[in-house]
């Protein structure tokens, strides 16, 4: 029986909590819950971000859809009949792009909870939902923090009660997920299919370390966009970096074995200029794509300008990309009229382009990343 099933109903997550200790470790007893008919879905977005994303649900779900924020980070939507996978399929879909995380939520245990309560709490969900035996485990903190412990320590102490069970956990890469989140309302306990999480990190926080050849921290936005969606860049093929310098997303897209043509007017860093590899036109965008006859299979667009502007620069570029070439785009949204300018910007890719992602990641600021397919048509001669 799924976590959230209780009798003819589905569990009410608070009463869960307050029942699950009243017998001896590892057992759930189920005396006096409430029964809902909806699962609760945590959804969690930047914190500057998070009205927009419960504006984007309550556009998208209607009315009979409830939106709460229970953090500055996070949000529950319930709905009769609504799941995680439901929510989940909308976000790719529509797309909504500021929800990063989902997990549908088991147990709400008070801020005092100390770590024993909180890993005997983590088995009888588990239990409870019968899982199988190696499923992820991920601990995050949302706000401020006013716990004795961090997220390590709750990672232990959970992990340690699974495996004196006979189960087995990892951080990522399993079907299953369950998921710990220490917010100043308490300690939140959600279970769910990778698939329908959004992100197979803590919260959907990506946590990226800096390399030794990184050239800028905007590197962190094109590897996170390549990680989080599955991206796929050919090898061996041209890519175009539109407004290039200093040239960090150019050594990714040549870490990728693509050789890159770097347009800005701008210098790139000293690093790029001795690889072959990587020709570097001191051009604008515009008068680069008024004259190039070359044809590329991915073209990347990080610069800084009026999202609009940078949406119709993607359309031009359209007539320089081979069928089915990726496009990956940041759309700078500022602070007005966000929701509806980020609509139109892929209203207008939605014609030589199939929008296929379209996401707020961790390593964003104020702006949006698109990842889009050039649809089957001839590119320029």
């Amino acid at each position: 029986m799924p976590p959230w099933k209780c009798g003819e109903g589905v569990l009410g997550y608070r009463q869960f909590t307050s029942v699950l200790f009243a017998v001896g470790r590892g057992h759930l007893l189920w005396e006096n819950c409430r029964v809902f008919h909806e699962q609760r879905i945590v959804v969690s977005a930047a914190e500057e971000s998070l009205p927009l994303a419960i504006r984007e649900l309550e556009l998208d779900f209607g009315p009979e859809a409830k939106v709460e924020p229970i953090g500055p980070e996070m949000a529950v939507i319930t709905a009769p009949g609504l799941t995680a996978q439901e929510v989940a399929d909308r976000c790719e879909a529509a797309p909504l792009v500021f929800p990063r995380h989902l997990t549908v939520e088991t147990a709400l245990l008070d801020a005092d909870a100390d770590l024993d309560r909180i890993a005997e709490a983590a088995l009888a969900a588990v239990r409870q939902a019968d899982l199988p035996k190696s499923f992820a485990l991920q601990v995050w903190v949302s706000g401020r923090s006013s716990y004795e412990f961090g997220p390590a320590a709750a990672f232990g102490a959970i992990a340690g009660e699974l495996d004196a069970a006979g189960y087995t956990v990892a951080k990522s890469r399993r079907d299953h997920v369950l998921s710990c989140c220490l917010t100043p309302r308490g300690v939140l306990l959600g279970l769910n299919e990778t698939r329908d999480s959004l992100s197979d990190w803590p919260g959907g926080g990506v946590r990226l370390s800096k390399g030794r050849d990184q050239i800028s921290r905007a590197e962190f936005k094109l590897e996170e966009a390549l990680g989080e969606f599955g991206l796929d860049l050919p090898k061996g093929g041209n890519a175009l970096d539109l407004g290039a310098a200093p040239g960090g997303w150019t050594r990714i897209l040549r870490g990728r074995g693509l050789r890159v043509w770097a347009v800005d007017p701008g210098d790139l860093d000293e690093r790029l200029s001795r690889d072959g590899q990587i020709k570097h036109l001191k051009l604008t965008a515009g008068r680069f794509l008024r004259s190039n006859r070359t044809v590329f299979d991915v073209a990347v667009n990080d610069m800084r300008m009026d999202p609009k502007l940078s949406t119709e620069l993607m359309v031009r570029a359209a007539e320089h990309l081979a069928p089915g070439a990726l496009a990956i785009v940041t759309l700078k949204t500022g602070s007005r009229e966000v929701l509806t300018t980020v609509q139109a910007c892929l209203a207008l890719l939605t014609g030589p382009y199939e929008v296929l992602h379209a996401r707020q990641l961790r390593h964003n600021r104020h702006e949006i990343t698109v990842v889009a397919r050039r649809t089957d048509a001839p590119a320029a001669a």
